[in-house]
């Protein structure tokens, strides 16, 4: 196992493997770096230099009960990219670190990232609200709030089927990453679960997405039961200076595994453009 402590005393679960032009990924809540198995293998084989962690009360970093909001997850980032002196990066999130991603490249990067990509990604912005009227309502983040506290092992089992689209007609249902899902959420600590559903659905990162000008792939599912595309890929994109959106007719926000063929191929040409 492989850990930095960062300079709050958190330590912070990664790995680092192979050798070539550096990929970073940033997974999803409540996930953990193995959430990425799909897309790491993948890219080993064919020459790069991959790199994950799980954030902080996550997986296999240390539970930490404090300071779980995108600014520290992309500063966590940022201390782990100037520990292994990571340079040309190219930095993909998904979901909650989609959000992370953005943040990171706008802010704390120092011109270290190369290019971005965001999939199934939170920004701009989830919750409902005057200026985004046409948000997730409060409710249904105090719903997975509640859900997270009171009922966290059975919450965790039955929200894979929306994530992976296993509760439409005809899907090929499989249990093995249903509890795949379950085993990374339950590795993590509540504290951190809870207190991150404030950070991935009330962050903005309006400002981010104007200020960034290295290129950013936006890739999303148009079946996406978590975060609905029309307020989330194809906002961010119009936001973009150098953006590229691509959509998938029936994927879901869990596509990284559940689609990974297509999406590794998109990534792959985007990387390497």
């Amino acid at each position: 196992m492989s850990t930095l402590k960062l300079k709050d005393g958190t330590d912070i679960f990664y790995k680092d493997q192979g050798e070539g032009p550096v990929l970073m990924f940033h997974h999803g809540w409540p996930l953990s770096s193995d959430d990425w198995d799909a897309q790491v293998i993948f890219f080993l084989k064919r020459g790069y230099r991959v790199v994950s962690h799980d954030r902080r009360g996550h997986g296999r970093s240390s539970q930490n009960i404090y300071n779980h909001t995108i600014e520290q997850y992309a500063s966590d980032a940022a201390e782990l990219v100037e520990f292994l002196d990571l340079k040309d990066v190219v930095h993909i999130g998904h979901s909650t670190g989609g959000g992370e991603v953005i943040r990171y490249v706008n802010k704390y990067a120092n011109g270290r990232a190369k290019k971005a990509v965001l999939i199934s990604a939170v920004p701009p912005i989830m919750i409902a609200s005057d200026s985004n009227p046409d948000g997730v309502p409060m409710e249904v983040f105090d719903g997975i709030r509640d859900q997270t506290l009171n009922n966290r092992n059975q919450f965790y089992i039955d929200l894979t089927f929306p994530f992976y689209g296993y509760n439409r007609e005809g899907a090929n249902v499989k249990e093995g990453i249903q509890r795949n899902w379950w085993r990374q959420g339950m590795m993590g600590g509540i504290v951190a679960h809870y207190d991150g559903i404030k950070a991935f659905s009330e962050t903005d990162f309006t400002e981010d997405l104007k200020a960034v000008d290295i290129p950013v792939l936006v890739l999303h599912g148009e079946d996406d039961q978590i975060v609905p595309i029309e307020n989330s890929a194809i906002k961010s994109a119009k936001l973009l200076k150098n953006g590229k959106l691509i959509t998938y007719p029936g994927f879901p926000h869990g596509m990284p595994t559940t689609e990974h063929e297509t999406i590794n191929k998109d990534l792959l040409a985007f990387i390497e453009a």
